[in-house]
């Protein structure tokens, strides 16, 4: 049987058989050591000795297997932002960093507003994505037919902007609002600022320092009360029409109170996410990394990052995401208005919550839980975000132990820079398998195969 250590051949297809031998196995709450059998894409066998002749076999001695991170929020810029980021290079990031399926955003140029527009970015992904994809459908305050339209089968979901953040979807309408929580049968993903709370402390600093605003006062003006006036007025619509809702990058421990763990997820219609700047960074930060951290909600004061973190532990907040917001190096560089608001996250979205496991603050299965397991279950993904035998073969071999060093030769964004350069990590990706083709090992892509559409049950 031909085995595979630190290096294997280029002529890997996608309907190759690999046999992981002898790993760690984390699944469903459990560690257990065993093999897996991947074969036509599918995850064939799990646990136990398995003997597969002619398979391509990887020895895991000492590693971990974990399922593919399915990350619910990023921003590939693509199409008409690309010279940020697009449906290449992001995806081979995020496939280097163990995320195998992504959801991205509609605030693109030109928005994704329509069922046309929608579909030619499922045409760019099919020929330029590594990591399985999907895209939101975007609403405004006049799209609410085209809304409609949208496919629960194999769409993840409609994206309200209820504050403007970076780009022009903010859905402010009362009635648009009403239509659209009313109306829709999918999941409603929602960012949620209070846009005339912010405006005012806009103002209030504008009348301070002019046009010299500290980036310190970011928090301040993206503040606790645009965030709870926003998430309160979603999660009120959501309790009147029994809307499926879902609140991304929850930053603030007053928000926290909007959301419930004492029902399993299975029964939640409104669920939450947290992003990895806001559980890693504080305000204390932009000290250091300045605008490189500027993003929308802002990361804030310490007791906030702190509240996050128990509430994940203890499932009022359901999903781990990063929110992949890039913009090129000389963008960020600009004065507080001007510098636009995001930071590129995806390629090290698993280090950040790994350097919380060997501090000791979260187990290597919730992490599993929290970043593939639930992702899954929120947006009723199908076949995706478990080690079982028959769902679709995403896997990720990670080396709990081996320490690295992010560097600019390291990096696969195409801006090129990250708040994390000179950071050293433990626990680095070997090798990610998506949807049963070896897509990344030992730094090497291998791009024959695409990733897949991802579907949904409804």
């Amino acid at each position: 049987m031909p085995k595979i250590g630190l290096f294997r051949s280029h002529n890997c297809t996608h309907m190759a058989r690999i046999l992981f031998k002898n790993a760690q196995i984390v699944n469903r709450g459990q560690i257990s050591n065993g093999d897996l059998l991947v074969e036509n894409g599918k995850i064939s066998k799990v646990g136990g000795v398995i003997e597969a002749a002619g398979a391509r076999e990887i020895v895991a001695e000492g590693k971990f297997l974990m399922p593919g991170i399915i990350d619910d929020q990023v921003h590939f810029r693509e199409p008409g932002l690309t010279h940020k980021a697009d449906l290449y290079t992001e995806p081979r990031a995020a496939v280097a960093g163990g995320v195998t399926s992504f959801m991205e955003m509609p605030n693109v140029k030109p928005p994704t507003l329509t069922q046309e527009l929608l579909e030619e970015k499922y045409q760019i992904a099919a020929q330029k994505s590594l990591a399985n994809y999907s895209f939101f459908m975007g609403a405004s305050n006049d799209n609410l037919e085209e809304v409609l339209k949208t496919n629960a089968q194999n769409v993840c979901g409609i994206k309200v902007f209820m504050g403007s953040s970076t780009g022009n979807m903010l859905v402010d309408d009362a009635q648009t609002l009403e239509a659209l929580f009313s109306q829709s049968p999918m999941l409603i993903a929602t960012h949620c600022e209070d846009e005339p709370t912010v405006r005012a402390n806009e103002a209030k600093m504008r009348e301070r320092y002019g046009e010299e605003v500290p980036i310190a006062m970011h928090p301040i003006i993206r503040d606790v009360e645009a965030c709870w006036k926003s998430s309160s007025m979603a999660v009120e619509l959501a309790q009147k029409h029994n809307t499926r809702l879902h609140i991304l990058h929850i930053s603030t421990a007053e928000e926290l109170a909007l959301f419930r763990n004492d029902i399993p997820l299975t029964e939640k219609r409104i669920t939450s996410e947290v992003c990895v700047h806001h559980l890693y960074f504080s305000a204390d930060d932009y000290a250091t990394l300045g605008t490189q951290i500027k993003c929308n909600p802002a990361v804030k004061e310490k007791r906030h990052r702190e509240a996050l973190l128990a509430a994940l532990l203890d499932d009022r907040l359901d999903i781990i995401a990063t929110d992949h917001a890039p913009h090129t190096w000389a963008e960020k560089q600009n004065t507080y208005f001007q510098a636009p608001s995001g930071l590129p996250l995806v390629q090290h979205t698993l280090n950040v919550m790994l350097e919380f496991y060997h501090r000791g603050l979260i187990s290597l299965e919730k992490i599993v839980e929290k970043m593939c397991h639930t992702p899954a279950q929120c947006f009723n993904v199908q076949q995706r975000g478990y080690l079982d035998e028959g769902a679709w073969a995403d896997v990720v071999l990670l080396d709990l132990n081996k320490e690295w060093t992010v560097q600019k030769d390291n990096l696969h964004y195409k801006c090129a820079w990250s708040p994390f350069e000179g950071h050293t990590f433990k626990g680095q990706v070997e090798a990610t398998v998506v949807s049963g083709h070896l897509a990344y090992q030992h730094g090497q892509f291998f791009e024959d195969k695409k990733g897949e559409r991802l579907t949904f049950k409804v």
